[in-house]
């Protein structure tokens, strides 16, 4: 079916289906599941087959993977990209960052998260490497970028209070620089 039709039969949003489509992962609501059942139940026997066939697993039991954060580090000049995390967090004032999906490379997440978040477009340079982060528990994957366009904002209100270009020398006023992966530090200086 195509999503509007299977919409349509499970009686939600085209948009619901879609989001399927772009993150399998997704884990419906109790509702949605039972209707999901339901269909699965009432469906023919070639459809059935078909699709016990596509869910089985291909190799073995899933391997349990370490969060993984990829955190961009992006340069403009003399000044690096910060965002402002909402919440009650020691991270408070932070480089743009997001998680990284099994199968997805580091270096595009921290890309494409930056847009995301600040609306600034930037390219990875060079990996300054990676820790589990002594505050979050998390493995940081770190990228040095540089800017290549747009204009510094919030894009991401949700998760964001503000995104601001800090100056290099500046930046032990916004995180302590007894909490920069020292790579960073290293990094920045020669930038």
């Amino acid at each position: 079916m195509t999503n509007e039709a299977f919409a349509a039969h499970l009686g939600v949003a085209v948009r619901t289906v879609a989001g399927w489509h772009k993150d399998p992962s997704v884990v419906p609501r109790t509702e949605i599941q039972a209707a999901l059942d339901t269909a699965l139940e009432r469906a023919n026997e070639t459809v059935q087959l078909r699709f016990a066939r596509i869910s089985r697993p291909t190799a073995g039991p899933a391997e349990a993977q370490a969060l993984r954060v990829a955190i961009a580090v992006v340069v403009k000049a003399d000044e690096v990209l910060l965002v402002c995390r909402r919440g009650d967090t020691s991270l408070r004032w932070q480089f743009p960052a997001g998680m990284v999906k099994p199968g997805a490379a580091p270096a595009d997440v921290a890309i494409q998260e930056t847009v995301a978040e600040t609306g600034v477009h930037a390219a990875a340079r060079r990996h300054l490497g990676e820790r589990l982060h002594p505050q979050t528990g998390v493995m940081a994957d770190y990228h040095l970028c540089e800017y290549l366009a747009g204009i510094a904002s919030n894009e991401d209100v949700v998760e964001n209070s503000a995104v601001a270009w800090v100056p290099i020398k500046d930046l032990g006023k916004f995180i302590p620089s007894d909490k920069i992966f020292p790579p960073i530090l290293n990094a920045l200086e020669n930038a």
